[in-house]
């Protein structure tokens, strides 16, 4: 997938730690600090026992057939035959292929685990050059989003995180779904944004991203909520938002903050939820590539400018409770029926019916399945009626 091009940077970042030469032995010294300080699991040694296991595997596989070989080749060049040399090369081959696999897979891992040190290196340097932190692994992160409460095994990897101005956090997802042959692992890249104050679940399903059956989402919500907004916008996002909660969504959404979402963030899938933004995509974020870095901080840079009006939205629907309670704390003290004046406004929060969308049904796959078995089972029967 190619990278959108990157709008100039609001927040400039340093990007040298992503491509720079490593220090030899800085990066294998870093990744035993890691497990040392408990921040990753797992350990070389386990990665050497792997090879060794498949190392002697090879060798039980291999061994019989090779002695057998090597006893006749010994025994055809011991008789002097003419065909003894070649009894002897062809006796011996096995061995050299036991050695050329031993020698392959222990070469992979070394490149594998080294180049694993590298990548966690550059980017814990690269998280330092700009003021923020870097973990290498964190599992089932307790966040909001949809995609963190679909499947098994979640876990963030690469977490690239910042509070300044506020929270960010960049990162790679894994979870997966099914078992045995239907068993599949999924990708995500993210990134986590801290609000001021919690908002209507909002999501925006960006066009470019879908497949033959619609939306990449994990989720899918129900038709009614969706929302059209002027202008261009459609042709970019669909907009979902809970049910009387539109003229919230508008008055969130303003023509100013709709172009900032399709200059910069067109290629990709946003859900606000509580008092979080999350941007997603089906691949990795945290990586080496110091251009989707750019592209990232870009993205981030240019909407943080607009959240300040994010924090002054209130939720109307909270106002009569907070209303009522503000007046039965001021007692007999209170004018009748008029609650004190700091009451008047709704305090932070989103009412119930606003916290989450409704889930919908996702009739394309259901039709297409059914479709499909029924065509099945129409090639399985039709032969015996034709008889």
């Amino acid at each position: 997938m190619s990278v959108p091009p990157a709008a100039p940077a609001s927040y400039p970042f340093d990007a040298r730690p992503l491509v720079e030469p490593v220090p030899s032995g800085a990066a294998r010294a870093f990744v035993q600090e890691l497990r040392r300080a408990g921040r990753l699991e797992g350990s070389p040694v386990f990665g050497v026992l792997v090879v060794s296991v498949i190392a002697f595997v090879v060798v039980v596989l291999f061994g019989s057939v090779t002695i057998t070989l090597v006893t006749s080749a010994v025994s055809a060049a011991t008789a002097g035959g003419d065909g003894g040399g070649l009894a002897l090369l062809f006796g011996f081959l096995p061995i050299v292929v036991i050695g050329i696999i031993a020698a392959v897979g222990i070469t992979l891992f070394v490149r594998g685990a080294r180049s694993n040190s590298e990548r966690m290196y550059r980017l814990d340097r690269f998280a330092r050059a700009n003021a923020m932190q870097y973990e290498p692994r964190l599992d089932a992160p307790g966040l909001p989003g949809m995609i963190f409460a679909v499947g098994s095994s979640r876990h963030s990897s690469d977490l690239v995180r910042g509070d300044r101005p506020r929270f960010v956090e960049f990162a790679n997802y894994r979870y997966t779904t099914g078992s045995g042959k239907n068993r599949q692992t999924h990708h995500w890249g993210y990134v986590a944004v801290k609000l001021d104050t919690p908002l209507p679940h909002i999501v925006l399903d960006a066009t470019s991203n879908n497949g033959l059956f619609g939306s990449n989402l994990p989720l899918t919500f129900d038709k009614d909520q969706r929302l059209s907004l002027e202008g261009d916008f459609d042709e970019y996002f669909s907009l979902y938002c809970p049910a009387d909660y539109e003229r919230d969504a508008l008055y969130l959404f303003t023509p100013d903050i709709m172009a900032r979402f399709i200059d910069n963030a067109a290629a990709l899938d946003v859900e606000i939820v509580d008092d979080w933004l999350f941007l997603y995509a089906k691949r990795d974020f945290s990586t080496l590539d110091p251009a989707t870095w750019a592209w990232l901080f870009s993205v981030v840079g240019a909407l943080l400018e607009k959240f300040a009006q994010w924090a002054r939205w209130r939720d109307e629907r909270l106002a009569a409770a907070a209303a009522g309670v503000g007046t039965r704390q001021a007692g007999a003290a209170s004018v009748p029926f008029t609650p004190p004046l700091d009451a008047l406004r709704p305090p932070p929060g989103v009412a119930a019916e606003g916290r989450r969308l409704q889930r919908g049904v996702p009739w394309v796959p259901i039709i297409v399945g059914g479709v499909m078995v029924l065509f099945w089972i129409f090639t399985q029967i039709a032969p015996a009626l034709l008889r």
